[in-house]
């Protein structure tokens, strides 16, 4: 596989939502808000590409029967430094991701891509995995976060007071806006709707290739 195809693969094939289905209990609780996408996005970057990183490095030197744990004290190294600089510098957003953001620390895109790729690939490779991987996690969040902020407030919250309110756009409050898609059931109808889109491309792309 050569590098295009393993960053590529983050953002179609292997898709940690869409199609790996993975770190799901975030995506569902924080896309009420496109901000709130971004700042998860940015922060699973972070640690994703930074854990890769190391864990690549000491994959030679570390013990099989321990790596797990090994993978969990650099992957919780890291999660530690964008808590604490988001605490830091961005507090509004830290209280809005609570807990969240310790629990990327056993987020299953970061271990999964520890154990299936850092540990067995160079340091550039995983890399280029690692930034894959966070963007494609980070495009379904703000996809699904677009989405639900859209059509719950009819307002896209994108960093701060940086805002597009589509209201003042049309010039009156556009009457299918309902707070239900920015409540969790929302969350849920829109991820499904999503995985429902998914699957029929990919049968309908199967059913090509069968011909």
């Amino acid at each position: 596989m050569n590098q295009k195809q393993n960053f590529l693969k983050g953002l179609t094939s292997e898709n940690p939502i869409l199609v790996s289905m993975l770190g799901l209990c975030p995506t569902l609780a924080i896309t009420d808000k496109f901000e709130n996408a971004l700042g998860m996005g940015l922060a699973v970057l972070f640690v994703l590409v930074m854990s890769n990183i190391f864990i690549s490095l000491l994959r030679k030197i570390t013990p099989n029967e321990i790596r797990i744990p090994i993978f969990i004290l650099v992957v919780a190294t890291f999660v530690t430094i964008v808590d604490m600089v988001m605490l830091a510098y961005l507090p509004a957003l830290h209280a809005t991701l609570g807990i969240f953001i310790p629990l990327i620390v056993v987020n299953c895109i970061i271990l999964g891509r520890a154990e299936a790729f850092a540990s067995k690939n160079d340091v550039v490779s995983s890399i280029v995995d690692g930034v894959g991987m966070a963007i494609g996690y980070t495009m379904i969040l703000a996809l699904i976060a677009f989405i639900r902020e859209f059509l719950g407030t009819g307002i896209i919250t994108i960093w701060k007071d940086l805002k597009i309110d589509f209201n003042s756009l049309v010039g009156t409050d556009i009457p299918y806006f309902t707070t239900f898609f920015t409540s969790k059931a929302g969350a849920y109808i829109v991820l499904g709707v999503l995985f429902g889109v998914v699957a029929a491309i990919t049968m309908k792309k199967k059913a090509r290739e069968t011909k």
